[in-house]
């Protein structure tokens, strides 16, 4: 064989060829609990030193306040934006104590469009919705659609059924790549996520929460959630060991996308 062949062939193959790495991307799921952690302090550039600490490309956050008295009147969203250098957008899901409160995400890239769509919910309890945005991961990633939600907490779980089968009619239909990533307040095992994951791929390989300080485990309602399986692949997942700034710990998933199939 010529001994120039190899330098050939990988000429001929381009920058498609062999060895192509796929494009990966880091998603958080948080529910900051209106930036008031466990000590009681409310201090949003906690929250953000956590976030900018995971490096993540996309976030999901729920419990979200923005000019609320309790907040101190901040906007909490835009001091988020400002302290991560990324985009934002806010999903209101009612007014609160002077201001509004919701969901919200932010991109590390330009976001393209946002729809936020009310979930179904009886009314003596807390509005809910899913805020969703478009946009294109980057030069090489795929242009996708990335929602954040939070689910009622209500011990009955028919609310949150009907919010379950609301949400995957509205983001699970056609083939393009998708994210959903929020509260919940469901387990894997659980009627709720087997509805959800009827339509979805939950990330999680495991559920890795340590028990609490008396042994006792920990249940878990957030979930990183991807459509179609074919485009994604789990590089990692796992809970950030992060107590003290909210009641939920952040859940970290890196993604590797593979492309519609």
């Amino acid at each position: 064989m010529n001994r120039f062949a190899p330098f050939l062939l990988l000429l001929l193959a381009g920058p498609q060829g062999f060895g192509e790495s796929h494009p990966t991307l880091r998603v958080l799921s948080y529910n900051i609990h209106h930036a008031e952690g466990n000590d009681r302090r409310l201090d949003v550039a906690r929250v953000a030193a956590v976030i900018d600490r995971l490096e993540p490309d996309l976030v999901a956050l729920q419990e979200v306040d923005i000019g609320t008295e309790r907040a101190g009147g901040v906007d909490q969203l835009r001091e988020l934006a400002r302290l991560t250098s990324m985009h934002a957008e806010f999903g209101k899901t009612m007014y609160y104590d002077g201001g509004s409160y919701g969901v919200a995400v932010l991109s590390r890239w330009r976001i393209a469009d946002v729809h936020n769509q009310p979930l179904p919910g009886t009314p003596d309890r807390e509005p809910r919705t899913a805020l969703s945005i478009n946009l294109k991961a980057g030069e090489r990633g795929p242009s996708l659609q990335f929602t954040s939600t939070h689910f009622d907490q209500g011990r009955e779980s028919d609310n949150r059924m009907a919010q379950a089968g609301a949400l995957n009619d509205l983001l699970a239909s056609g083939d393009g790549p998708s994210i959903l990533a929020g509260d919940m307040n469901a387990r894997r095992d659980t009627d709720v996520m087997q509805a959800i994951e009827g339509m979805w791929t939950n990330t999680a390989m495991a559920d890795p929460i340590p028990p609490d300080a008396l042994g006792r485990p920990r249940s878990r309602g957030d979930h990183v959630l991807v459509r179609p399986a074919s485009s994604w692949r789990v590089l990692e997942w796992r809970v950030i060991d992060e107590t003290l700034t909210s009641d939920h710990r952040p859940i970290l998933v890196i993604l590797e996308y593979l492309g519609n199939h």
